[in-house]
């Protein structure tokens, strides 16, 4: 983590990046539209690298086991990247520059940001925060905790392959299928931890509140969770309709209280930078009295 604060994502050849390519062109050379098929992708795309991270960790002294496991910590968590890309909206909000704002919310959401005003603008990169804290800070930093550098990547890249195959279009309905249930299922546990940690640090009882009864109405059942309770716990109002490949889409309101802007944003970045503090030192704790017991 400090690896991530020091130097943020590598800007050249990111394995990240290298592995979108391989995943391309697995689904390239296997896309049938059924089940089995992705299933065999996904095995082919993911099981393959988590198996040479593993035998790599077990291979290693216990020194350059130690130094492997934290670089690859270092690659599958995105905390600094995360807030450049939103202090980036907040700045030209600030700034009263909204076309700028746009431009940079695009970098980080996936519906069509020419059309928000500076509200929509602010709620979506308040919303991609929130879910964002999960999928690429406390998701891997909890497969870590449980499974050492083979479960961050196991999670980052399962991760990563529902974001390029997890839809329900006619192209990737079935072929796509694994990559969305096992990301569903490899996110359960984390999503309802991350919500967890948005309930403790911010408004708890609003947190709570919104998590019980709007997550249900969300369509992923982990971003449901995350975002309603990280809403509530910034009383802001977030959901709502946002416009995807040229129409507008109905989507379940989330939180209460006041209309997002820039605040929000710099306000849910406080919010999952508390709870990486919270996650590190549990970990550190929980570390120091299983090496207790052991001893």
């Amino acid at each position: 983590m400090a690896l991530d604060a020091l130097l943020g994502e590598p800007r050249r050849a990111h394995p990240l990046q290298m592995f979108g390519r391989l995943a391309s062109e697995i689904e390239r050379r296997l896309h049938r539209d059924y089940r089995a098929a992705g299933v065999v992708a996904w095995l082919l795309a993911v099981a393959l690298p988590v198996f040479a991270v593993a035998w790599i960790s077990t291979s290693l002294s216990p020194w350059m086991s130690w130094t492997f496991a934290a670089v690859v910590l270092y690659l599958t968590v995105g905390h600094r990247s995360l807030a450049e890309h939103a202090r980036a909206v907040e700045s030209s909000l600030r700034a009263g520059d909204l076309d700028a704002a746009r431009a940079a919310v695009g970098r980080m959401v996936s519906r069509d940001t020419g059309v928000l005003d500076e509200s929509q603008v602010a709620a979506a990169a308040t919303e991609s925060v929130l879910e964002n804290g999960n999928d690429a800070v406390f998701g891997a930093l909890f497969w870590f905790a449980l499974l050492g550098a083979p479960g961050a990547v196991l999670y980052r890249l399962a991760n990563t392959l529902d974001a390029i195959w997890g839809y329900r279009t006619p192209h990737f309905l079935h072929f796509g299928w694994a990559a969305a249930r096992i990301d569903d299922a490899l996110n359960f546990v984390p999503a309802r931890l991350t919500a967890l940690t948005y309930a403790l640090l911010g408004d708890g009882t609003s947190a709570l509140r919104c998590w019980r009864t709007q997550a249900p109405l969300w369509d992923s059942p982990n971003a449901g969770p995350v975002m309603a309770a990280g809403a509530g716990a910034l009383r802001v109002r977030l959901g709502g309709p946002a416009p995807y490949h040229g129409r507008w889409e109905s989507r379940p309101l989330l939180g209460v209280g006041d209309t997002p802007d820039a605040d929000s944003i710099a306000a849910a970045l406080r919010l999952v930078q508390r709870g990486v503090w919270l996650w590190l030192a549990l970990i550190v704790a929980m570390t120091a009295i299983i090496g207790g017991f052991h001893a």
